[in-house]
């Protein structure tokens, strides 16, 4: 065993540099690479590595403290530094001089670490990675290098790829799917909206008979259908081929799994190779959920199925009333299928308020052959006629046959499948990876964003997450710091709500005033013959400032944003209804909403509360 000291390299023009954080506690074991401290200058946060293998014996600096070039950080006992030095010890003659006597092992002054890089920018340092001896690296057994490893090319991965590129890094990005986009462009938001676009061309064409323009029952070509949104895919995903050759991003396409704390082993069509990497982002996404006890029947879809538009000519039963399996009603519905929803909650789309649910309930009542709340399915059985389903509840019908059943539960989240694990990485028991408000998990150079890092499950909210991710990873000072995420369902009519809820409000008890502009006296929905929706905000009744809001209505998707935009910049009531809103427009209604709580709306007249 062989006592060793662990210190600062050359970190370039810096000194007493103070450390914010101490990763390393007295009697772990750490490997060449482990994070020991995090350290702070005035333009970046960095990392310092350990320089070599062993368990910890003290810690000799804590967070606050001064260091420079050469501070020591810990003592280390190396087991294998011991192991070299004894048959060095048993070469010496036994009359050498004392002075022949080999030297203990030390902190590698003769060895220095290379000096830190500072980017051109001048506001990135970058940690040099000290190299192991021939027998560390063999032990890691890789193919290939990278400084940043991106694990997972959906709309979060890409983007933190893209965005770690720009900012100068070496950048692999691995993907399972063939194409760059995951789960969302490929088999998810992309393809699920188009398909709902054509369903409300349809809805549409059939609402204008009653308007005098009669176009006559649709003929529905499905191979066409699948063609088209297959091109609508294909154009985004070679666009981000093209977009990763410009960043010259290395995609490697494969399964990829943690070996250990600086490598991923990637299974491909050729074979595995192993990448080591100085960071990683974790953007591994979700999974649909599946339900126990589900017969292995082709006749029983997820939402990536049901993408792909299988033809039968009975009814379906959607199993979840959740957002995927709203949409996903609404494209069968229009294509002619007879539509039963089933949810275990007593409301659609649990989270939302009931107010902006309503509307939409109230419209696929009158279209889908039935919508059972408070409703569980307690068995399916597959027959030659159909699934026959069984379910349990208080006001649940008798058993059932379908000709399709569509699964859309929910998601969950990727983390137990990559091996997070393996690299040290804590992982909950449903499958996030905890991480910061730099999306650091608590391995520091080790990140998680998306689907994997903690809920809303969203794209955009993936995006944003990447972008924060990347750019720490290159040095910057960064941090996740969203007052809202806004929750989109593309449904016919949409809904959409950012923000405070009355719900959520209401259970905590946050005081809240509404201000609230029904559809039925704006122009343009009047113009669209969809008046059924409106718009609501919730304000602090002391300041006046946005809390939060809903639209449900046509194009509820792109209102929500004006909502969201209010809330950051810490807008209030007036701020919104002062702006000057295009007229006539749907985002009239926004301010509409706003006036209405400060009673000066003259679009409706709403007497004054005594």
């Amino acid at each position: 065993m062989s006592r060793m000291e662990l210190r600062v390299p050359d970190i370039g023009n810096f000194s007493d540099v103070e450390i914010v954080d101490v990763l390393v506690k007295a009697g772990e074991t750490i490997e060449v690479d482990t994070p020991l401290v995090t350290l702070e200058t005035d333009k970046a946060s960095m990392d310092v590595p350990a320089t070599a293998a062993g368990t910890v014996t003290e810690v000799l600096v804590k967070r606050g403290d001064k260091v420079s070039k050469g501070s020591v950080l810990v003592r280390v006992d190396s087991a294998a530094s011991a192991a070299a030095a004894a048959p060095a010890a048993a070469a010496v003659p036994p009359a050498a001089p004392p002075a022949a006597a080999p030297a203990p092992v030390a902190p590698a002054p003769a060895a220095p670490a290379p000096a830190a890089r500072i980017e051109a920018k001048g506001d990135t340092v970058r940690m040099p990675a000290q190299k192991g001896g021939a027998a560390e690296r063999a032990a890691t057994d890789f193919n290939r290098e990278t400084q940043l490893l991106v694990f997972g090319a959906g709309p979060g991965g890409y983007t933190a790829a893209f965005r770690a590129a720009d900012l100068g890094l070496k950048v692999t990005l691995v993907e399972r799917w063939p194409e760059l986009g995951g789960v969302c462009l490929n088999v998810g938001c992309i393809p699920s909206k188009a398909l709902l676009h054509a369903a409300k061309v349809i809805e549409d064409a059939e609402e204008m008979s009653e308007r005098g323009i009669v176009f006559g029952a649709p003929e529905i070509n499905l191979g066409k259908l699948r063609d088209w949104k297959t091109s609508v895919v294909r154009k985004l995903t070679s666009g981000l081929r093209v977009l990763a050759r410009q960043r010259k991003v290395d995609v490697v396409q494969g399964s990829g799994r943690f070996v250990s704390p600086n490598v991923v082993e990637v299974m491909g069509t050729s074979g595995s190779q192993r990448i080591r990497f100085d960071q990683c982002i974790i953007a591994a996404g979700s999974e649909p959920i599946g339900l126990p006890g589900l017969p292995a029947d082709p006749r029983v879809l997820d939402s990536t199925d049901a993408l792909e538009l299988p033809e039968f000519s009975g009814g379906m039963l959607v199993i979840g009333g959740g957002i995927i399996g709203l949409e996903m009603a609404c494209v069968f519905d229009a294509l002619g299928t007879k539509v039963s929803v089933v949810e275990l909650t007593t409301q659609l789309m649990p989270g939302c308020d009931p107010d902006l649910v309503r509307p939409l309930e109230r419209r696929i009542r009158a279209r889908y052959q039935q919508i059972l709340l408070g409703t569980k399915v307690s068995s399916i059985e597959a027959q030659p006629a159909g699934l026959r389903v069984s379910f349990a509840g208080e006001k649940a019908p008798a058993p059932q046959v379908f000709e399709r059943v569509l699964v859309a539960v929910g998601r969950v989240p990727n983390g137990h499948s990559v091996g997070a694990e393996l690299a040290g990485v804590k992982v909950s028991e449903r499958g996030f990876i905890p991480v910061d408000r730099q999306m650091r998990t608590n391995v520091p150079h080790i990140f998680a964003i998306g689907d994997i890092a903690q809920p809303p499950m969203l794209a955009h909210k993936a995006m944003h997450e990447g972008k924060v991710a990347a750019e720490v990873a290159a040095g910057l000072k960064r941090a996740f710091d969203a007052r809202v995420i806004p929750s989109v369902a593309y449904t016919d009519p949409e809904v959409a709500w950012v923000g405070l809820t009355e719900t959520e409000a209401k259970e905590k008890g946050i005081k809240f005033a509404k201000g609230n502009f029904p559809w039925v006296a704006n122009g343009r929905s009047l113009s669209l013959g969809r008046e059924e929706g409106f718009t609501k905000l919730l304000f602090d009744p002391e300041t006046h400032r946005v809390l939060g809001g809903g639209v449900v209505g046509s194009n509820a998707g792109e209102l929500i944003s004006e909502v969201a935009l209010a809330i950051e910049n810490g807008c209030d009531a007036a701020d919104i209804g002062l702006t000057i809103h295009p007229h006539p427009t749907l985002s009239e209604t926004v301010a509409g909403a706003a006036e209405a709580f400060e009673g000066t709306l003259t679009d409706l007249y709403l007497p004054k509360k005594k």
